[in-house]
């Protein structure tokens, strides 16, 4: 909707207010050069720490305090909640998805008569409400034994409700197109490398000569799925003896879009940001064996695939807006089958941005602590 500095000047006067009390540059922290900001909000009930990259210190600066904001805003999400059970909103005539993909390990399904707290989101195949369970929306990881699986997954911000929930379906598209990949053999995997040659866009052609100068090596996948939404996975490494890599040395990023340079651009700097977010070792969710764990053999592999695709062979989608975007999306997953496609807005009125939380039960989640790990899309391909 706008240039990303007027999305900052935007929102900035409500950081402290979301508990983000600071921001900073991470970019000097590494030797590639391809900015990478990170904005701290130290009481959080989720990740304290949040990332954002981008081709320019703007883009990555506004991208860190967009992901703190939606971090802050699904730790207590803004959405009314109705106490009732599935029962009452069935006679209601209300539409009821249970979630039952996200129910947490050891957990049991919602009974027909249980009083549990549910919130209304928008069916967006349907284009209409449908009630879902409020435990399954918000990101407070200080609960206890949680009944459904606490993710950021299908979780982003916006400047509009579309944006929003445009970023928040293509992450879950991209999650889902991660999931088959991984779980195919390696040669399986690295069929499909991308010859970065091919990439004719700018932007990210000086992303790879940023990558390529600094001495680090990057191979990039076509991982796009039956969908056919642009997917794609790169592996970025620094270059030298297989042996004396370890784990952290060896980073992912993947990105979807209807445009395959926005995918490519978004898996690049990831895998970047993934690197930086190491580096400056302060996630909570890092723990110390991680540095000392040997990199996998399998994925080391990677970068020894020959290049058998080009970035224009993927498939592109062209929109004349946000929301015509989002509604080719929508049409684009129905019409494979998955038409079980939620949102609904957690931000509060007072913030000038939208914080959205996307469903997609019929697609593929990354792993998580989730009584359920793989669904149908995932044993089709015959992993199990």
């Amino acid at each position: 909707m706008c240039p990303p500095d007027e999305t900052l000047s935007r929102v900035w006067p409500y950081l402290e207010r979301l508990g983000i009390t600071r921001v900073g540059r991470q970019t000097e922290l590494d030797r590639i050069g391809i900015p990478v900001w990170c904005a701290y909000a130290p009481n959080s009930k989720a990740i304290v720490i949040a990332q954002g990259k981008g081709l320019d210190d703007v883009s990555a600066k506004t991208s860190a305090v967009m992901e703190a904001i939606e971090r802050s805003v699904a730790t207590r999400p803004f959405c009314s909640a109705l106490m009732a059970s599935q029962d009452d909103l069935a006679s209601g005539g209300h539409a009821v998805d249970c979630l039952d993909d996200l129910l947490a390990i050891g957990a049991e399904p919602v009974e027909t008569g249980e009083q549990i707290s549910w919130s209304q989101a928008r069916d967006l195949a349907k284009n209409a409400p449908i009630f879902v369970p409020f435990e399954a929306i918000h990101l407070d990881r200080t609960h206890v034994n949680p009944r459904f699986w606490v993710s950021s997954d299908g979780l982003a911000s916006g400047n509009t409700w579309h944006e929003a929930v445009l970023h928040g379906l293509l992450e879950r598209v991209e999650r889902d197109a991660c999931v088959l990949w991984n779980v195919g053999e390696p040669a399986d995997r690295y069929a499909r490398r991308i010859d970065p040659q091919s990439i004719e866009d700018e932007g990210i052609r000086e992303m790879l000569e940023k990558i390529f100068s600094a001495d680090f090596d990057l191979a990039l996948f076509d991982v796009t799925s039956d969908l056919a939404v642009a997917s794609i996975v790169a592996l970025l490494r620094p270059k030298g003896d297989d042996g004396s890599l370890r784990y952290v040395d060896l980073t992912m990023g993947a990105g979807a879009s209807l445009l395959p340079d926005v995918a490519a651009s978004r898996a690049i700097s990831e895998a970047v940001q993934s690197r930086m977010t190491f580096i400056a070792g302060a996630r909570d969710d890092l723990v110390p064996e991680l540095f000392s764990r040997r990199a996998d053999p399998a994925h080391l592999q990677a970068f020894q695939a020959r290049c058998t695709t080009k970035l224009n062979e993927l498939p592109t989608t062209s929109a004349e807006s946000t929301q015509d975007a989002l509604d080719q999306l929508v049409e684009t997953l129905s019409g494979c089958g998955i038409d079980q496609l939620y949102a609904i807005e957690l931000a509060p009125e007072w913030l000038p941005a939208s914080v959205a939380k996307v469903f997609a039960p019929q697609l593929e989640h990354p792993d998580g602590d989730r009584r359920i790990r793989f669904g149908s899309r995932a044993l089709s391909k015959g992993f199990l």
